[in-house]
């Protein structure tokens, strides 16, 4: 097991993830967190308030010597990764983070896509793209627990599992609401976390709930 391909790799992404974020005018920055049992570098944007705003996360399997990012495929309900053979992969998928972060956020922030999508294909094609992709299982070790609920118009749930490869725990939040012309919107979100990550969620969110307010 060797960490050498990881610190190479992350001193010379901060010059990449600079010239990406340049291009968008905005600031970029990574966090290198080497203590997991997958270490990962996790890359944010500064915002007004001073708040962060994560976008990308990069993982490393330092026995296989190999990076990969994670996402959830809500039509599997499973998480897919993908392997990121060189730093050239590398520097696509985070643009590619980037570029999703911003269509997102656009409510905020609004860029020229016809001007980027000129300029892009030398860091992105999507159709050349030659990483391998495959699932992740999960073991769900608890069923959906409703942690909300309003007039049967709103319902937020969670559910609790274990990614078999790395361990690492998954926490999938789903929030229900039905509309006024009776259509239910699902929207689903994962927060994948390692157990060094997981003491640390807990103490902070413990040491601050009476701070926070009541769902209304």
């Amino acid at each position: 097991m060797s960490l050498e391909w990881f610190d190479r790799v992350s001193g010379e992404l901060q010059d990449h993830l600079q010239s990406i974020c340049e291009k968008y005018d905005r600031n970029g920055s990574m966090i290198v967190e080497r203590g997991s049992k997958h270490p990962r570098i996790e890359f944010y944007t500064e915002l007004d308030d001073n708040e962060r705003a994560y976008f990308s996360s990069l993982f490393f399997d330092p026995y296989n010597e190999e990076f990969y990012m994670e996402s959830f495929e809500p039509d599997l309900g499973q998480v897919s990764k993908v392997i990121l053979s060189d730093i050239e992969d590398i520097v696509d998928a985070v643009h590619e983070s980037f570029h999703n972060y911003l269509e997102e956020d656009d409510t905020d922030y609004e860029y020229d896509m016809d001007m980027d999508d000129e300029n892009d294909d030398d860091l992105y094609d999507p159709d050349g793209e030659e990483s391998d992709i495959y699932e992740i299982d999960v073991d769900w070790e608890t069923p959906e627990v409703t942690a909300y609920i309003q007039d049967n118009e709103v319902e937020v749930t969670y559910q609790f599992g274990i990614v078999q490869e790395t361990g690492d725990g998954v926490l999938k939040r789903i929030n229900r609401i039905r509309t006024a012309d009776d259509d239910l919107i699902k929207d689903e979100t994962n927060f994948i976390f390692s157990k060094e990550e997981a003491s640390t969620i807990i103490a902070m969110i413990a040491s601050h709930m009476d701070s926070l307010s009541e769902m209304e």
